[in-house]
């Protein structure tokens, strides 16, 4: 049995800041490029559902047995996070939904987990990062979320075999945040890559062992982590110096911390050919590397949102204060509205079809599609005879919309838009990841999964519309 990756996924946010803007700013600090900025409605939760949605459009994917979320920002701590991912899929509830969460390791745990099991498992790896203003973390990092969908040739084509994994573990001080900070700290570099070069060639030399294979076998090199000398320094560190290395995203979206090294691999695999060997270098507190095989089926695969496209398509007219802002650094006055309050409990749990996964009811007799779902028809007043049907991947055009000022929002104005659903269903939502000039009757949208707001620490997530580009 053929045990590997059947699918995969990449969300990039639609912002970008540019460095030069920091320096502009603060006189120090930025750079050159940009980075990837998640928006104030986006967070990791909402950014791995974008993920994993981009995964299951890419192929037909059967359901999981379980779904695993990793980040270093989880938007909730005492809550577990992946039981939104879990909703907003709409997945029933015998399948599980866990968090490996707290470092950039994590991934790596999820990931080796997914693949030593022997069910499907869809792994979801997101973060938002970000530092001090005017720290090489503000510049340097990035947001991002990526998604895999894990199984056996039993479930789905298998695009990218795996065929080892070797680690190796030390206790140093590299990078660490306590609960509540806003941004880590980080040890004297040198110190940091020289404990690393160590642990990559032990982990590369357990993983040639282990494969029986050789660098001479490897096509492609994918290095991640946090630590840039020692990312720099690894591909030598494990033999594979001459191996051609996947193109580097931090130029252009930054180091998107525990997502980089599966964002990386989906660009890999976006250009990947049957029978290429990838090596997957990933340095967090240790070094794993993992090495995975291109199937045949990887000719008849098609992204269903490239990186590289995604990437080319970022907005890099952000800001430096609206990006200060969204980070919580910069606390501006609000629209002078009444705060924002937290939703309930009970009325959440009991529409959680339509809150998170955004299910409508569509009339048996008429055809007629509400949202959200109605038990009785407003023509002819038939009761409970509908069927439940799935919008979150149906486009739509603006009926109409209004800018709203006065309205409450951590990025004021609101742009409220009445959507018409292909096929039929006219929804009132907000407009997301688009300009005020942008909007326009007959635009054509797209739903996303988004954070509405946060109050008394509470995440209202519901979908919102994103032009479609």
């Amino acid at each position: 049995m053929t045990r590997g990756i059947l699918g995969y996924g990449v969300h990039v946010p639609y912002y970008r800041l540019q460095r030069a803007a920091i320096g502009k700013t603060l006189g120090a600090g930025g750079g050159k490029g940009t980075r990837a900025v998640a928006s104030y409605d986006e967070d990791a939760t909402s950014m791995s559902v974008e993920a994993a949605r981009a995964a299951l459009r890419s192929f037909d994917a059967p359901t999981p047995a379980a779904v695993y979320f990793a980040s270093v920002t989880p938007p909730y701590l005492d809550k577990t996070n992946a039981n939104a991912i879990h909703a907003a899929l709409n997945y029933p509830t015998e399948v599980f939904a866990g968090d490996m969460v707290g470092s950039a390791r994590s991934t790596t745990a999820a990931l080796t987990a997914a693949l030593n099991d022997r069910r499907l498992v869809l792994v979801a790896s997101s973060d938002v990062r970000t530092g001090r203003p005017g720290s090489g973390d503000e510049a340097a990092l990035g947001d991002a979320a990526a998604a895999v969908m894990i199984g056996s040739d039993d479930d789905a084509p298998v695009i990218a075999e795996w065929i080892g994994t070797s680690s190796a573990t030390h206790e140093f001080l590299d990078r660490w945040r306590e609960p509540g900070w806003d941004y880590s700290r980080v040890w004297e570099e040198r110190f940091g890559e020289s404990v690393y070069k160590k642990l990559v060639a032990e982990a590369a030399t357990c993983a040639f062992k282990d494969t029986e294979l050789s660098a001479a076998d490897i096509d492609k090199v994918i290095v991640s982590g946090l630590h840039s000398r020692a990312v720099r320094s690894a591909s030598a560190a494990a033999g594979v110096g001459a191996v051609p290395a996947v193109g580097d995203l931090t130029a252009a979206i930054g180091n998107t911390g525990s997502a980089h090294g599966l964002v990386a691999l989906a660009r890999a695999l976006d250009d990947a050919s049957p029978h290429e060997t990838l090596m997957l270098i990933n340095l967090a507190d240790g070094c794993d590397v993992s090495i995975f095989g291109t199937t045949e089926a990887i000719a008849d695969y098609t992204s269903a949102n490239p990186v590289d496209q995604q990437v080319a398509q970022g907005n890099d007219s952000l800001d430096y204060a609206k990006f200060l802002t969204w980070r919580g650094f910069l606390d501006r006055e609000p629209p002078r509205r009444p705060d924002p309050t937290p939703p309930a409990g009970p009325p959440s749990e009991r529409n959680t079809g339509w809150k998170f996964a955004l299910i409508g009811s569509r009339d048996r007799s008429t055809g007629n599609t509400y949202l959200p779902p109605q038990r009785v028809a407003l023509e002819g007043g038939a009761v409970d005879d509908y069927e439940l049907v799935s919008m979150s991947e149906i486009e739509a055009t603006v009926a109409t919309f209004t800018i709203d000022h006065l309205a409450f929002s951590p990025s004021p104005p609101t742009i409220a838009v009445v959507v018409d659903f292909d096929g039929g269903g006219r929804f009132m939502t907000e407009l997301t990841d688009a300009d005020v000039d942008e909007v326009k009757i007959g635009l054509r949208v797209r739903m996303t999964f988004r954070k509405v707001l946060t109050a008394d620490g509470v995440h209202n997530y519901f979908w919102k519309a994103t032009p479609v580009r």
